[in-house]
Order: C-alpha cells, then sequence, then structure tokens
C-alpha cells in the first residue's frame, strides 16, 4: 500500500469507530450513522482504486448506484419492515465474504500461488459466510410471516450431523488445497444454516438478528485476513463484536441463554389454553370517549409501543397524544420492553422518527417499579411483552421472560384490531383482565380519535 491507501484506511477506521461510539446515544445517533457511512465511503474508494480493480468510470458508476438503491430503501422501506431489510442486509454481508473469499481462494489455487497462507481464512470466511447468508434468508421469511413451519423431529440431529461435515471439509480444505472442498463447503454450510433457524420460535427472533449481524462482522474478518486487507479485518472486528454484545443483552431480556435459544425451542404455543379459554365472556371493550374520561383524571399515564404500532404508523398520533395529556398536567412516560417489536430497539427507533425525547422512553427494569401508581397505561399493539403468563406458566413458549409489569396498573387500556396473538402464538390474560379495557381498531385512528375526545373535554 502507498502512503495515500494506508492514510485512507486510517480515516475510515477511525470514522468506524467514532461511529459506533455516537451510535451508543439517541442524541448522536444520527451523527454516527453518517460517520460510518463517510468512512465505508472512503474505504471502497481508497481500495478500490488502490488496487487498480476497476477504472473510474465504473467506480462512479457503483457509487451512483449503490447510492439509488440505498436511496429507495430508506424512503420506501416502512418500519414494520425494517427488521426484516436488518436479517436481510446481515445476509448480504455473509454472501459477499463467500464470494469474495472464494475468488480470491481460487485464484490463488489457480495461479499455483501457495494457496495454503489463505486456506485457513478462506475456509471460515466461506463457512460462516454461508450460513450467515441462508440463516439470514430465513429469518427474513419467518419476520415476513410467509413460514410459521419450524422444521420437524429430529432436525437437531441434521444440524449436528451438518456441524460435524463442515468441520471435515474445513480441514480437508486445508489438507488439500482444492476447490471441489472448498463447493462443498459451501453447500453443507448453507445447509447448516437453513437447519439451525428454522426451528427457532418467532418469540427469540431478536436474539437471531443480532447473533447473524455479529456472524457476518466474523465472515468479514475472515475474508480481511484472505485479502491481507487490514481495513476489512477492523470493520468486521466492530461489527461482529457489537453484535455479540447486543446478542448477551438480548438473551438477559428474554431470560434465555443462548445455547437454549439455538439448541432448545420453547414449547409449542399449542400446548397451552385456548383463546375460546382464556377470554370468553371476560373481555369488556370500551370506546375513544370513555378512554378521554380516565385520562381526563389521571395523573401519571405510561404508554407502552408494540409492534402493533409501527403497523398502524401511530407514532406521531402517539406523540400529539402525549403532548395534550402534558398540557393538562399528566406525567407521561413510555415502557420500553428490550425487545418489543421484531428487532432489538425496534421502539426506540419508531419513537424518535416521530421526535419523542429520549428521557421520556423509560427501561424495562426502571418502569416495572412504578406501574402500581400508575393511573392509565395505554398499551398499543404489544402482546408477548406484556403477557402475565411468562410469570405463571412455566410451559408457555415465553415463560420466564421479563415482561412489563402493564396488569399492576390502576386501568389497563389495550388499543389492537383483535385479540390475535402475538408473535409467540399463545393468548393473553391481560385482556381478559378485571382491570383491562380493549379499544379494538386501527392504532392510529384510535389515538387520534382519544386526542380529540380529550380535547373536548
Amino acid at each position: 500500500m502507498d502512503d495515500w491507501t494506508i492514510l485512507g484506511y486510517l480515516v475510515a477506521a477511525v470514522l468506524f469507530i467514532v461511529g459506533l461510539k455516537r451510535l451508543s446515544r439517541p442524541r448522536t445517533a444520527v451523527r454516527g450513522n453518517q460517520l460510518s457511512a463517510t468512512g465505508m465511503l472512503i474505504a471502497v474508494v481508497v481500495t478500490l482504486t488502490d488496487n487498480a480493480i476497476l477504472s473510474f468510470e465504473w467506480i462512479i458508476a457503483g457509487l451512483v448506484l449503490g447510492a439509488a438503491v440505498g436511496a429507495v430503501l430508506a424512503v420506501k422501506v416502512r418500519m414494520t419492515a425494517m427488521p426484516e431489510l436488518v436479517a436481510l442486509f446481515n445476509g448480504f454481508g455473509g454472501g459477499a465474504s463467500v464470494l469474495v473469499a472464494a475468488a480470491s481462494y481460487l485464484e490463488a489455487v489457480d495461479l499455483q500461488d501457495d494457496p495454503a497462507r489463505m486456506t485457513g481464512a478462506a475456509a471460515l470466511a466461506v463457512l460462516i459466510g454461508a450460513v450467515t447468508l441462508t440463516g439470514s434468508l430465513i429469518a427474513f421469511i419467518k419476520l415476513r410471516e410467509m413460514l410459521r413451519w419450524t422444521g420437524f423431529a429430529g432436525m437437531r440431529v441434521i444440524t449436528i450431523g451438518a456441524t460435524v461435515v463442515t468441520a471435515v471439509l474445513t480441514v480437508l480444505m486445508i489438507v488439500d488445497s482444492s476447490s471441489q472442498w472448498l463447493w462443498l463447503l459451501v453447500a453443507v454450510a448453507a445447509l447448516l444454516g437453513v437447519v439451525a433457524v428454522l426451528p427457532i420460535g418467532g418469540a427469540d427472533m431478536p436474539v437471531v438478528i443480532a447473533l447473524l449481524n455479529s456472524l457476518s462482522g466474523l465472515a468479514a474478518v475472515a475474508a480481511g485476513f484472505v485479502l491481507d486487507n487490514s481495513l476489512l479485518i477492523i470493520a468486521g472486528s466492530l461489527v461482529g463484536a457489537s453484535g455479540l454484545i447486543l446478542t448477551q443483552i438480548m438473551c438477559v431480556a428474554m431470560n434465555r441463554s443462548l445455547p437454549a435459544v439455538l439448541f432448545n425451542p420453547a414449547p409449542s404455543a399449542g400446548d397451552g389454553p385456548s383463546a375460546d379459554d382464556v377470554y370468553a365472556g371476560k373481555v369488556r371493550s370500551t370506546s375513544a370517549d370513555d378512554v378521554a374520561m380516565l385520562l381526563e383524571s389521571a395523573e401519571r399515564v405510561a404508554i407502552v409501543p408494540g409492534y402493533g404500532l409501527a403497523v398502524a404508523q401511530a407514532q406521531h398520533a402517539v406523540r400529539d397524544l402525549a403532548r395534550r395529556l402534558e398540557e393538562r398536567g399528566s406525567d407521561v412516560v413510555f415502557g420500553i420492553h428490550p425487545v418489543a417489536g421484531r428487532m432489538p430497539g425496534h421502539m426506540n427507533v419508531l419513537l424518535a422518527e416521530a421526535e419523542i425525547s429520549y428521557e421520556r422512553l423509560v427501561e424495562m427494569d426502571n418502569i416495572n417499579p412504578t406501574f402500581e401508581q400508575t393511573d392509565v397505561t395505554i398499551v398499543i399493539g404489544a402482546n408477548d411483552v406484556v403477557n402475565p403468563v411468562a410469570r405463571t406458566d412455566p410451559n408457555s413458549p415465553i415463560a420466564g421472560m421479563p415482561i412489563l409489569d402493564v396488569d399492576k396498573s390502576g386501568v389497563v387500556v389495550v388499543i389492537k384490531r383483535s385479540l390475535s396473538p402475538g408473535f409467540a402464538g399463545i393468548p393473553n390474560p391481560l385482556f381478559a383482565s378485571d382491570n383491562s379495557l380493549m379499544l379494538f381498531g386501527d392504532g392510529r385512528q384510535a389515538v387520534v380519535d382519544i386526542t380529540k375526545a380529550l380535547q373536548e373535554i
């Protein structure tokens, strides 16, 4: 590398680190994202020009095309689809590592350029990258709710067998530098990604997304060693490490260990009580006017957002309701569960989009002790994260998962379109409890109606 390339890599690495640091705080997250994106732009341009891989015309064309695709996704993809997009990006990262490592390895084999020095790194890049690619695609399909099948009895045996075969193929690839072992490793690793993620239930999907994010970074690290590219190693290490930390945070939030998520799926939703048993004759519906009368005299109000809020695009309506309540003297807070939605931080990003002050967002451990002093809690589209079954039924798919204790509030108003279950697929006794009222309808319109009724009191 010449001095300009080294300088460019240094600048990009610093931007990555500073950007990641700023992503840890909501107030600086936007700036952190911009810094990281700038660092990636510098890294791509410096790498392509230094290695004379492409002419400037192709580089510019690629930048324009990539920017256009990114702009379209930023504008068109709704917040509800963001988890699926993240899963897809993780897969693309793993797939890119497979292609880069395989191409470099095959080129070295053809040129008889002592591929042994890169064989180990290439094998790891191909193995981790292929698992990440297919595993992320399965996660994407599950998040889109296009696939609810969790496999068949004995699938874990296939997973163990595929793991053993990949280990053997990795050793064979290192011992015998031959392209046949490379392609076999890609095929078996791709199968491993499918069978490893397929049995995992929807409730554990935030953990899976965080893990796949980490794996995409580790695949990039291995590809960096194949290419002898220090910046790729640095960037991949940052993604891999941060993804592992986030995976651990999600496991703690679910009260499940990572081995339990991967190898011990939660019990089937069909093993518990039916919706008819839980709800029959016990659910009380309400209206926007009645909810407004409750809020009119409430001193403390908690709002708990869930995936349904994202589907209804109700974040701006919720912001307006919160401001109206504050103008009337109520103390308004937002209770945030770490795994609410379909990915880590989904609700934080959603509410930040509506410019809701981050000081109003209270984490689960901090807000739970205050629910007994809360007059009214409004649950919008949340289900599993407020389901008291997690505390009472050891055979439930969400047994032991820490939840928001909204049932301890004075009154709970649940805004949902219907009594349909959450991602875990089980009924929620909260909807039929004595202190709960159900406001059925579109989340956004329901909140707008409540705000309007409140203004007229």
